[in-house]
């Protein structure tokens, strides 16, 4: 079978996702099983996978869907927690103290709190952490859902101490033995230095394309869940956005060109908080006039709000507390992220050691390649929930208090467990799709290599766009990584363009692929409350990631075709793009713009 055959059909998947979840908007829980379907089927049919590993494919992403649950039922039990405390209240207090704008406020937790999570943590767990804590500070539980995930962007690359680069890229590019030799060819003794060296390409690229999505994160909100229903409320705040940008993109950069890939968007979303609350504090490239919000809650459309809306929860009868305590069960999150995950503590080697009663796995399920393990003690999940416990001592909770957030979040997590049964799986035998009697590559790869073959030397271009793909599919930056460095690197080398440029691009693409990556979306919509709404939640995010897809990939062409001069497609294409947000910027502030 042709090439150009078997990429169509590997796109048949996708096609059905598209097909059911955006454009019919039916609800995850009814459109996965169909791409399941069609996915099981591809395997079975066309790549004649046999199907004791569709099922052992199946089985694995049951598991996986599993961890995904246990993470999601503990962000929102401390959410819960904190709203039965009264601290949500105090911290909804010390934001307004601030600004009450939620323009601002929407920069300062989805893009920076939510860039050091995602440096300390990774793998979806901003949207677990800052999207139920903008719930609770009043905004619609989709808007909170939509910055969540447009934010995923910029700092993924780096997310979980650079796994994505020191887990992923390394996978991908190491299955092939001359690519040492390719290292120390280029003057890298080292391996760590070589994959140090890309992870500085990727910040290069990732600092230029993040320089806008603080603005178009406002201009989202505001387009959408804004009682006018305009860009222009949202663009209004360009220099406080793009301040905010550089304030975290700057030190991100600096830190991948000198410390390497572990810390960059740990430090960056760290340093920025700091500069960009205090610069808030201080009034600072704050928006004059009347602070934004959201219209009435009885104006709201039904479509935005979720299960999870913190006026289910009564709490305005408990008494104030200082806002260091509201916010220390955040503190002791992110300290345990951190503390966890330092390579330098090294608490990874007991909390993933190959113990049973630490690690369960289930090896070579039906006799196949494939095996699944959970590791509840490195899990995210089982942080929020001792979080969760502690709180009850920090906060003073009583345990009738306790066993009601416990409740609401077993009955929010319920619907959630729906959607993910059939969308992890669907995930799972679409990537382990190899190995079939019909000889097909995975069809992730024939995908990409269809592509390959119909863009040429404009692979550039859509070496983004193949890596977004990947992370669309699979969920995840560091298996989009594993499974497309070493084919990225392969074409760079066969168009005769530096290659670790490409797998530079393979990285940031990846990144951008977790705006609207599925099972990433229904996680953060089951942190909300929002199960049913995830095709609405993806139309809105599709524009983000265009343009991050669009702009890294025009400047990636531009760079690696520098040799043509700084006039080349790629270049002149990244500056439509930089002169098409500058011309809004001027449109919606005509009377503030000199």
């Amino acid at each position: 079978m042709s090439i150009g055959i078997l990429a169509l059909l590997s796109l048949l998947p996708i096609i059905s996702v598209a097909i059911f979840l955006v454009m019919l908007r039916w609800p995850a829980s009814r459109a996965m099983p169909i791409a399941y379907l069609v996915a099981a089927g591809l395997a079975l049919f066309v790549w004649q996978i046999s199907l004791s590993k569709v099922l052992a494919a199946s089985i694995n992403g049951l598991i996986v869907a599993g961890t995904l649950i246990y993470i999601i039922f503990g962000a929102i039990l401390l959410l819960n927690t904190l709203q039965q405390s009264g601290a949500i209240n105090t911290i909804r207090q010390g934001f307004s103290d601030i600004t009450p704008d939620r323009r601002i406020q929407v920069i300062i937790i989805a893009w920076l709190f939510g860039t050091f999570i995602e440096g300390s943590a990774g793998f979806g767990t901003p949207a677990a952490v800052a999207v139920p804590l903008m719930v609770g500070l009043g905004f619609p539980a989709m808007a909170a859902v939509v910055a969540g995930m447009i934010i995923q962007s910029t700092p993924v690359s780096f997310g979980a101490m650079g796994t994505p680069i020191l887990v992923g890229v390394n996978t991908g590019l190491s299955a092939d033995p001359e690519m040492l030799a390719y290292a120390q060819e280029l003057g890298y003794a080292e391996w760590e230095d070589f994959l140090a060296f890309i992870g500085a390409k990727v910040a290069i690229i990732h600092a230029a394309a993040g320089t806008f999505i603080p603005l178009l994160v406002t201009a989202i909100m505001t387009r959408f869940f804004g009682a006018k229903r305009s860009f222009e409320d949202g663009f209004r705040v360009w220099k406080f956005a793009i301040f905010a940008a550089f304030s975290m993109t700057i030190p991100y950069l600096l830190v991948a060109t000198f410390l390497g890939p572990e810390f960059p968007s740990m430090f960056g979303g760290m340093i920025g908080l700091a500069i960009v609350v205090t610069a808030a504090k201080a009034g600072f490239l704050m928006p004059k006039g009347e602070p934004w919000d959201f219209d009435d809650k009885k104006n709201w459309d039904e479509e935005w709000t979720g299960s999870l809306q913190t006026a289910d929860v009564a709490i305005d009868a408990k008494p104030a507390m200082s806002l260091m305590r509201a916010w220390s069960p955040y503190f002791f999150v992110a300290g345990l992220l951190v503390l966890t995950r330092l390579r330098a503590i090294n608490m990874e080697a007991f909390l993933r050691s190959d113990h049973p009663l630490i690690t369960w796995t289930w090896p070579q399920i039906f006799g196949s390649d494939i095996s699944a393990s959970f590791q509840p003690l490195w899990s995210p999940g089982t942080i929020f929930i001792v979080v969760s416990l502690i709180t009850i001592i920090l906060h003073g909770i009583r345990g009738s208090e306790y066993k009601i957030a416990f409740g609401n979040s077993l009955k929010t997590l319920v619907p959630a467990s729906t959607a993910l049964v059939f969308t992890v799986p669907m995930v799972q035998v679409f990537i382990n799709s190899s190995g079939g009697a019909a000889g097909y590559e995975q069809m992730p790869i024939a995908l990409a290599e269809g592509v390959a073959n119909i863009a040429g030397s404009a692979w550039p271009f859509f070496s983004t766009f193949i890596g977004g793909l990947g992370a669309f599919v699979a969920g995840s930056n560091t298996v989009s990584n594993m499974m497309f460095s070493l084919f990225q690197f392969g074409v760079g080398e066969r168009i005769l363009a530096d290659p670790t440029w490409i797998v530079a691009l393979q990285a940031v693409g990846g990144a951008s692929g977790n705006i609207i990556c599925v099972h990433n979306v229904v996680a953060a919509s089951a942190v909300a409350g929002l199960i049913g709404k995830e095709g609405a939640v993806i139309r809105k995010t599709l524009l983000p990631f265009c343009y991050y897809a669009l702009i890294t990939g025009s400047l990636g062409y531009g760079i690696v075709n520098i040799s043509d001069g700084i006039f080349n497609l790629g270049f002149i294409i990244a500056a439509a793009i930089v002169a098409t947000m500058v011309y809004f910027i001027f449109k919606y502030n005509r009377s503030s713009v000199p």
